[in-house]
């Protein structure tokens, strides 16, 4: 295996100057010209206003304090993970791969965003001809989840342009990570932890064959969960807290050692 050779520093730096620059651009957008984010179960309708809906969505995702500390925080976690473990993660799983090939070829496709995207549109679809206005909006948002996640993971691969331990192009981060992490994520919102966590149990398999097959990184892998993560429960929130299987995700700063350490806290009031 041809092991990595490129600046895994530089993924996080082109990462702020890639939000830096989405919003100065979103600065000058007028959120006003937006005059509902609810789907009309119209094919046509819908698409002429999904353009705009969509930046409004990417701006409430990257504008949020929280959300920016996340993302920063995975690719810090990201870089920690290119310098010091990413060959040898990769390494392991070529000499010990552990998936069949039938399961994996299975897992490739139910994380594929292009999958995810044909059965949003089946799901919209039905619900239209059905005129199921809950299911028509759920899968609205479902597919705008999609579009700002896939989006945003195509921009900072084209940005970045890395290999993957197999030497394909684009690595960092994993699309299929990021896509399936951002249908866990506005699954856990709609339907709660009884299908949010087997949501997220299978990302994490999809994130897991990423590795075993060779096909990205394990910093791929986290930086793309952690995107989708943050794009799916802010779309599909509206605005709420973000929260993980029932729990309240809060940013945490405490003294350890006597050195400051920051990371992430779980919280639940009973």
């Amino acid at each position: 295996m041809k092991l990595k050779n490129e600046s895994s520093k530089s993924k996080i730096v082109l990462f702020v100057f890639f939000v830096f620059v989405f919003n100065f651009s979103a600065s000058a957008f007028d959120v006003n010209d937006i005059n509902s984010t609810a789907a009309t179960g119209s094919w046509k309708q819908d698409g002429k206003a999904f353009p705009k809906i969509a930046f409004e969505d990417a701006k409430k995702t990257f504008f949020d304090r929280d959300n920016l500390l996340l993302l920063l925080m995975a690719g810090g976690g990201s870089i920690a993970l290119a310098d010091r473990a990413d060959d040898k993660i990769a390494e392991h799983f070529e000499k010990h791969r552990s998936i069949p090939r039938g399961l994996d070829y299975i897992t490739d496709m139910a994380g594929n965003p292009g999958i995810h995207f044909a059965a949003t549109g089946i799901w919209y679809g039905i619900a239209a001809n059905k005129k199921d206005d809950i299911n028509i909006q759920r899968s609205w948002i479902m597919f705008r989840a999609l579009a700002v996640a896939n989006t945003a993971t195509l921009g900072l691969k084209l940005i970045v342009h890395n290999h993957t331990p197999n030497e394909h192009f684009l690595a960092w981060p994993s699309g299929h990570t990021a896509s399936s992490f951002t249908v866990a994520s506005v699954l856990d919102e709609f339907y709660g932890p009884k299908v949010g966590i087997p949501a997220y149990l299978a990302a994490g398999f999809v994130g897991y064959r990423m590795m075993d097959s060779g096909d990205h990184w394990a910093s791929d892998v986290l930086f793309g969960g952690v995107l989708g993560y943050v794009v799916g429960h802010t779309i599909a929130g509206e605005n709420k807290e973000l929260q993980f299987a029932g729990f309240k995700i809060q940013p945490l700063v405490t003294t350890l050692h006597d050195s400051p350490s920051a990371g992430v806290a779980l919280a639940k009031e009973f």
